[in-house]
């Protein structure tokens, strides 16, 4: 029986505790839209993933080509010519395969841009959000865009806050 005495106030003790702190939320993807850094480093990395692309795509269109004209010899070359083709167009589709996967395969030349891009607005928009919650003594803040919230007052919302504190307007978005 005392166990559970003591099991049921430190249960009303914990929910007490939970209960005093004061949360907020923030929509960091509507924050970002307001940094014209931000928008810049987007289109830098579109742009770039898009010349990336293009060049992939060349590379497999030269590869199949390669294949299509293998395949149309094929019946007059011998064995160890048809072995030999055979192979080059092997190494020639891991080439493309290996390049593909070194522009945007995993920690690949477009994240390390995306890092070397993005973190330091993220980090600005971190520091605006620390600044925020401090301020007005918020103890948890909870970013919108990657936690589902189904309901949430907008008494709560720092969105807006944080937007002004980073110099932006809210509402007029970087181009």
């Amino acid at each position: 029986m005392k166990k559970y005495i003591i099991l049921s106030l430190f249960c009303l003790m914990f929910y007490a505790r939970l209960s005093a702190q004061s949360i907020s939320y923030v929509d960091s993807e509507y924050i970002l839209k307001h940094v014209p850094e931000y928008s810049s480093a987007q289109k830098q990395l579109d742009a770039l993933a898009l010349q990336w692309q293009k060049e992939i795509d060349d590379k497999f269109l030269a590869v199949e080509k390669i294949q299509k004209d293998f395949q149309a010899d094929m019946v007059l070359l011998t064995d160890d010519m048809r072995k030999s083709r055979s192979s080059e167009i092997t190494q020639k589709e891991k080439e493309v395969k290996d390049l593909q996967q070194q522009k945007f395969g995993f920690e690949g030349e477009l994240y390390q841009q995306k890092i070397k891009l993005i973190k330091p607005i993220q980090e600005k928009v971190s520091k605006a959000i620390e600044d925020y919650a401090s301020r007005q003594n918020i103890d948890i803040v909870l970013d919108k865009s990657s936690v589902t919230l189904l309901f949430a007052r907008a008494n709560y919302d720092g969105t807006n806050e944080i937007i002004i504190k980073m110099g932006y307007k809210p509402g007029s978005f970087a181009k």
